[in-house]
């Protein structure tokens, strides 16, 4: 979708006002045949109409309304852009999935269009919230009023009515249909250049924790650890989000593509290669993800890494973490649950992982929320033991997460898709904050761990044509 460009002729501009005439007489039918009985269980209403093809990213960068949403499976043939909230749930502490639960699931059954909640929820809702991640709170998931669907021909603009509250906003909704920006922007200019890093921690400072962390190893029951870095980087310009995951996209196939902004100023975007679950019906699957290696210079030198992955004992014993607690956080949900024996390579265009297929039954009565609560964090960005390992992460790293490492996507009442939140970056301005982390077990070093997170900085922005020399 974001190689779609469109040139806009009198007629194309004719068939937009035509179409958002179109939407604000289908909401007045809705909104105006209320039921005579007083209507107590929510429910949304979707009206559309069709629209010409629009470049989604361009859509959203000439919008004034927030919260501004975007989200791309791995394989979606069409992605979802959506701006505006028709119902925003929203918590900044003492929050969990048993409160997003008892908030959104009675809208979810009473719902019988193929609604969409996007959002996202903290890595660690138990660690305080740092004033750059205040915008997203220990969770933000949102209907949006408007939402882009669709590619080409088969493009449409859908409106998301929540009834019965939204009967008394008629008024309220067809204003932000006026102010609704129909036409994609024009195309904006390159993306800027860093003019400073830094690092959190710094070199000596990760030293200093992969030393702690092997030495637990043998004093205590922790067995891995998963610590991050901060690359902070002050640019020459402000950096439009959407210009920036526009860039990405195409660079990062067999990935999950995101963005999250819920009020000017911050965005949260990324490229993820790690699903946490996809529900369809009863129908679950998982992966487990985690050992690492770059693509190689040449085929042969691509053959050999591959090979030196699958044959590591560090990267598989690290792996293996992964995959045994994906199945037991599973298993008490499904009826039928099959998890690969033997784990394969995922190919990336820069790197690749090694991975591990789970998919399963769940039984009857078993929600999205439960596998959110049973599967994250995966040892894949935390560690294991958890309880140790979230501690370690609490104690070591000099900043606060956030949406990183947390699950981000969709929900809904027939299917629900959440990605792992890595390779991913807060955009505030001119500054771009990327975030990414290793597995540290036996056998790690200082050295090679602090390579292999440069190596995964270095893809999220070589592919954007940005240049860390300037910056280091």
């Amino acid at each position: 979708m974001s190689d779609q460009r469109s040139t806009w002729t009198p007629a194309a501009a004719e068939d937009l006002a035509q179409a958002r005439q179109a939407l604000a007489r289908a909401v007045r039918r809705v909104l105006g045949h209320r039921n005579g009985a007083t209507e107590q269980a929510p429910r949304v209403r979707q009206v559309q109409v069709p629209l010409p093809p629009l470049d989604p990213f361009r859509w959203l960068q000439a919008q004034t309304l927030f919260p501004r949403v975007y989200w791309s499976g791995r394989h979606d043939a069409e992605a979802r852009c959506g701006v505006g909230a028709a119902h925003l749930l929203a918590a900044d502490a003492d929050a969990d999935v048993d409160a997003l639960q008892r908030l959104l699931a009675p809208v979810l059954a009473g719902s019988e269009a193929p609604v969409r909640y996007l959002g996202g929820l903290r890595f660690d809702a138990g660690r305080p919230t740092a004033p750059r991640w205040r915008p997203f709170g220990t969770y933000r998931f949102v209907l949006p009023r408007f939402e882009l669907h669709g590619a080409g021909e088969d493009a449409r603009l859908v409106c998301n009515l929540l009834l019965p509250f939204d009967y008394e906003r008629a008024d309220a909704i067809l204003a932000e249909l006026d102010a609704l920006v129909l036409e994609e922007g024009p195309p904006r200019g390159s993306l800027s250049l860093p003019t400073a890093r830094d690092d959190r921690p710094d070199q000596p400072g990760w030293r200093d924790n992969i030393r702690w962390a092997l030495e637990a190893f043998d004093a205590s029951t922790l067995e891995k650890v998963v610590l991050a870095r901060r690359a902070l980087f002050h640019l020459e310009a402000p950096i439009d989000p959407y210009l920036l995951l526009s860039n990405l996209q195409p660079a990062t196939p067999n990935c999950f593509h995101f963005c999250f902004q819920f009020e000017p100023g911050a965005a949260f975007l990324g490229a993820s290669p790690e699903r946490l679950f996809r529900r369809d019906g009863r129908q679950i699957r998982s992966e487990a993800v985690a050992g690492t290696r770059p693509r190689g210079a040449s085929d042969l030198d691509d053959a050999r890494l591959r090979d030196e992955l699958l044959r590591s004992e560090k990267d598989q014993r690290e792996h293996a973490y992964v995959r045994d607690s994906i199945e037991r956080a599973l298993a008490p949900l499904c009826e039928h649950l099959h998890v690969d024996a033997r784990a394969s390579v995922m190919r990336l265009a820069r790197g690749r992982h090694l991975v591990s297929g789970v998919h399963g039954t769940l039984r009857p009565g078993a929600t999205d929320f439960e596998v959110l609560r049973r599967l994250h964090p995966t040892p894949a960005v935390g560690g294991h033991p958890t309880a140790p390992a979230l501690e370690a992460i609490r104690a070591l790293e000099p900043f606060d997460r956030g949406w990183y490492a947390g699950p981000v996507g969709w929900i809904g009442p027939d299917a629900a898709e959440f990605a792992v939140a890595i390779r991913s970056g807060l955009v505030e301005g001119a500054r771009l904050a990327l975030y990414s982390g290793a597995g540290i077990v036996r056998g790690s070093t200082p050295e090679a761990e602090w390579d292999e997170i440069e190596h995964k900085i270095s893809d999220f922005i070589n592919v954007l044509g940005l240049d860390l020399r300037r910056a280091k």
